[in-house]
């Protein structure tokens, strides 16, 4: 008959050490780590696979929408994508945007789209930023030059892009009537757009009906003399809708403006201006040269001047329901106390 082991009853510490533990139970409380259920391990690591993909999915997805700001190199920043609608750069504003990069850094990301097929990207917006930053990059030689903040966009298609350009340019540049024009005849020379109206409504529909009339008239300028004008970004509104005005109605301007340019070159927009005005005064409309006819018969005599009262420098003289004033002595401080007694007499 097998024997039977008598076991212990417990002590104050039911879990006591093994030391004290029976042999017969001693196996229970060994140091060997403990496992998880299969099951808890498979929900864990899928768990921690779905927040990962979740996590790159969002990524990704901020990186495309242009919600997330990458580092590039300025090398791979092609600025001639888009033919720009900024002809030149005002030097001290270069200048200032020059100094609170190196002190400051980049503190506006420029917009820009990649390229297919490609280790480059287009530049959409930020185009005096990048060359300021090129600028700083030749003159210091330090390497946080050399590469640029940026927002990756995705535009549908290349109306879109310019649009991207140009409501940039509005916001942040003070772009002139003739860049605004020149960049609707590049994206319609481009094919971007049917035509310049087409270019016209879609590139400003968000400015004011007003500004978008102005750049009407000048894209005429800028399809009859761009490349003759040596300074057109120079052009004020008033001289540059005139100008436009008189390219409509005598087309020969045209020629006649680029051979006085080419003849006598202008070396600085104040010249340029002097020889366009030049055109526009000497076009007006002339009047019919025979004179109007008088509004009173040939024979009828003009009323004889009678002397009023004469002084020494001065003659008053009425001729009919005239009063004329002459003499030496009507000079300017004269004329401003007869003005002055006039305002008062006729005030009472």
């Amino acid at each position: 008959m097998a024997k039977r082991k008598r076991l212990s009853p417990l002590g104050p510490d039911p879990m006591g050490s093994p030391e004290d533990t029976p042999l017969e139970t001693k196996s229970m409380f060994t140091s060997a780590p403990r496992r998880a259920a299969p099951i808890a391990d498979v929900a864990a690591g899928a768990a921690a696979t779905a927040a990962l993909e979740e996590l790159s999915e969002r990524w990704s997805s901020a990186r495309l929408d242009g919600r997330l700001v990458v580092e590039l190199p300025l090398e791979e920043i092609e600025l001639t994508y888009l033919e720009r609608d900024r002809m030149a750069e005002d030097e001290d504003e270069t200048a200032a945007l020059r100094d609170s990069l190196r002190e400051r850094g980049q503190q506006t990301p420029i917009e820009v789209v990649a390229l297919p097929g490609r280790a480059a990207y287009g530049l959409l917006s930020g185009w005096r930023r990048c060359r300021a930053l090129a600028a700083l990059r030749d003159e210091t030689g330090e390497a946080r030059f050399g590469t640029v903040l940026a927002l990756l966009r995705r535009p549908e298609d290349a109306p879109a892009a310019y649009r991207a350009m140009i409501e940039e340019n509005e916001i942040r540049a003070n772009l002139s009537h003739y860049e605004r024009a020149r960049i609707v005849v590049r994206a319609t020379d481009r094919g971007v757009f049917a035509d310049d109206e087409a270019a016209l409504s879609a590139l400003f529909a968000s400015v004011p009906r007003a500004r978008r009339s102005k750049v009407r008239s000048f894209v005429g300028i800028v399809r009859a003399l761009d490349g003759t004008l040596r300074f057109p970004e120079a052009l004020s509104e008033r001289v540059g809708l005139d100008l436009a005005q008189a390219l409509r109605d005598r087309p020969e301007l045209v020629r006649q403006i680029s051979a006085a340019l080419k003849t006598d070159t202008p070396q600085d927009a104040t010249a340029e201006r002097a020889v366009l005005n030049g055109f526009l005064e000497t076009e007006k409309p002339v009047e019919d040269p025979a004179p109007k006819q008088s509004q009173t018969t040939p024979s009828e005599p003009k009323p004889s001047p009678e002397i009023l009262g004469e002084w020494s420098g001065l003659t008053l003289r009425r001729r009919g329901a005239r009063l004329e004033l002459d003499g030496a002595a009507a000079d300017a401080a004269f004329e401003a106390d007869l003005a002055a007694w006039l305002a008062q007499r006729l005030s009472r």
